[in-house]
């Protein structure tokens, strides 16, 4: 996450120089500029880092970047995402957190959600992790939350399919049972693809049993935000 932000900052440094010269920004208040030049960064990030990492695929990072509202009051969302990824980043460690765009990659490994070989249950560790992640759900309704679930290379291409689907499902029905609304979550297994460790070693076969979450703003929260930078 620290490389993001680094990354972020300096994108904005350059379109912030960009908007106070134009004519244009000088007719807004201060919450919209900011709000505005979030949003730009957040664009031009989300571009830089989707061509890098697949903009446009079926994972999470797909999904975040696919989501982009844009605007002003894409840059109010963002500012809240910011606010909930670092929260996230502060309860839980061990997962990897990245912020882009007006959304959230969430990766839940061996660290935080560990998952035994031809095994979707979740561990009594797991479900302590996950508890951590109750409360700032919470704390931020207005956010769709897909779950994505994967696996090793062990097995065929389509035992791994459907059992990708019942680690997402693990961790939604979990979650739920936690009392996160299952209106707020989708589900989707997608087995062996994207690989983030070497499939030719334990440690990374470990690794790549995991679930990933896409945060995106609901339509509330679009609304929202949309009816702030009108005020």
């Amino acid at each position: 996450m620290k490389k993001i932000s680094i990354v972020a900052i300096a994108t904005i440094m350059v379109i912030s120089s960009m908007f106070t010269s134009c004519e244009a920004v000088k007719n807004t208040n201060k919450t919209q500029r900011g709000a505005g030049i979030g949003a730009v960064a957040g664009a031009v990030l989300g571009g830089v880092l989707g061509n890098n990492l697949g903009k446009g695929g079926k994972g999470a990072m797909g999904a975040v970047l696919g989501g982009v509202i844009g605007g002003v009051a894409g840059g109010v969302i963002g500012n809240k995402m910011d606010k909930q990824a670092r929260e996230i980043d502060a309860v839980l460690p061990g997962a990897e957190v990245v912020r882009i765009g007006e959304g959230i990659k969430l990766v839940l490994n061996e660290n935080a959600v560990r998952f035994d070989t031809n095994k979707s249950s979740l561990t009594a560790g797991a479900k302590a992790n996950l508890d951590k992640l109750v409360p700032v759900f919470a704390e931020y309704p207005d956010t769709d939350i897909t779950i994505y679930g994967y696996t090793d290379n062990t097995g065929t291409a389509s035992y791994n399919l459907k059992l990708s689907g019942q680690r997402a499902a693990s961790v939604r029905n979990y979650l739920n049972s936690k009392g996160v609304s299952s209106s707020r979550f989708q589900v989707t297994g997608l087995g062996i693809a994207d690989p983030i460790a070497s499939n030719e070693t334990v440690e990374g076969r470990s690794q790549n049993r995991r679930v990933e979450f896409a945060i995106t703003a609901n339509e509330k929260m679009i609304k929202d935000a949309e009816a702030e930078v009108k005020n």
